[in-house]
């Protein structure tokens, strides 16, 4: 069996995490004055469904999903934070005020 689809998956993982982070734009398309934390977090929060959706029909190309709880959740929303933490260090560390 290949690894292919697992590594492609976390791939995106890492990019969409960081991507509320880097592109000034809202979801990459609406412009807007100035990026407030609340319209990158409601992104973030929406790529990480997007990554869940992705990785649930990946699941059931290879096999039958298994059920979750909520510690599985918990647990992958903390993982996609740590993610997440190089676009949130360019963001507000790193970049110049203008």
């Amino acid at each position: 069996m290949s690894h292919t689809p697992i590594y492609i998956l976390l791939t995106l993982a890492l990019i969409l995490a960081n991507l509320p982070f880097i592109v000034p734009r809202l979801f990459g398309i609406i412009k807007i004055n100035k990026k407030h934390f609340g319209f990158i977090l409601l992104e973030w929060l929406i790529a990480y469904f997007v990554v869940g959706i992705i990785a649930y029909f990946l699941e059931k190309n290879i096999t039958q999903p298994h059920s979750q709880g909520w510690a599985f959740y918990a647990v992958t929303l903390a993982l996609f934070a740590t993610a997440a933490f190089p676009g949130f260090v360019y963001r507000y560390f790193w970049r110049k005020k203008k």
